[in-house]
């Protein structure tokens, strides 16, 4: 018995993507959901993908390739292949200058402006939310901003994701410490409910958020959702191609209400990519304003 599973295991270790085969994958990936994989990341592709063939006893990436095409359950292992090829890691507070830019001058601009127009209605979309730390810490700055004043205002943070298994994470809102590194002490004891080793989400943040998957590559999609005046897309663009980034931060500049601010991750830029945005330098991170 065990030389056979050992054999197995080994057999299965040795199973290479060939060239052709990786070129079908990842075109069809960039087709469904925009990701680009580079020719050096064809690693990538074998490993992160070597599991899915086993779990559908499957003997090679071109079966694969056939399934994701013809099969009938080829639906809901488009789900699964788009859990196994995003990227997921995150925390609450990721990046506290970038979110203390947002507190201050962001946030505080948009408040300003809806109060002068004597409104109350907020809108902010979280765009590649993962597992929900971003949308809930968007949730906690605007609670501990507007404080007892909150319950007076229209709010609604559309968080949405590629991979719906993320998305049933974030709506648990249940969190290991480990996702709670980077958070204040202070925000832990206020907006978290202690179980066992774990930290739940109090229910007036849950209030506040609407998850929802989405796909950055279909259009049709991006039109649905709600006008926001804040766009958060942190650490998500870098996966595309520079035709991608384009489509993708056009359609977050078409949703954007005038005024508006766009936020994406400290590693990502809009140079080369568009000039439609002006950016705002301030210390700690940029940010891109839509002009009125």
């Amino acid at each position: 018995m065990s030389s056979l599973f050992s054999k197995s295991i080994t057999l299965r270790k040795e199973q290479k993507i060939t060239d052709e085969e990786f070129s079908q994958l990842r075109d069809f990936i960039y087709d469904q959901c925009g990701i680009y994989i580079a020719d050096n990341r064809k690693y990538l592709v074998e490993n992160r993908l070597a599991n899915r063939l086993k779990d559908l006893n499957l003997k090679t990436y071109g079966e694969y390739f056939y399934f994701l095409r013809y099969d009938a359950g080829r639906r809901q292992e488009l789900t699964k292949l788009f859990e196994v090829v995003t990227t997921n890691e995150t925390s609450f507070f990721r990046n506290p200058p970038q979110l203390k830019v947002f507190e201050e001058k962001v946030l505080g601009a948009v408040l300003d402006d809806l109060r002068s127009k004597r409104s109350k209605r907020l809108r902010i979309w979280s765009a590649g939310c993962s597992t929900g730390e971003e949308p809930y810490t968007l949730a906690i700055i605007l609670h501990e901003v507007l404080r007892t004043e909150i319950g007076s205002w229209d709010i609604k943070i559309t968080a949405n994701d590629l991979s719906e298994g993320v998305l049933q994470a974030a709506r648990r809102g249940i969190y290991t410490e480990y996702a709670l590194r980077t958070t204040p002490p202070s925000m832990i004891s206020k907006y978290f409910i202690k179980e066992g080793s774990n930290y739940k989400i109090k229910p007036e943040l849950k209030r506040l958020v609407n998850f929802g998957q989405i796909n950055l590559s279909d259009r049709v999609q991006l039109k649905r959702v709600e006008r926001s005046q804040i766009v958060f897309c942190r650490n998500v663009i870098i996966y595309f191609d520079d035709d991608m980034k384009k489509r993708v931060i056009g359609s977050f500049y078409d949703n954007l209400l005038p005024g508006g601010f766009l936020l994406i991750g400290h590693s990502e830029s809009l140079h080369n990519i568009t000039r439609a945005f002006k950016p705002e330098h301030h210390q700690g991170a940029i940010v891109y304003k839509k002009m009125e």
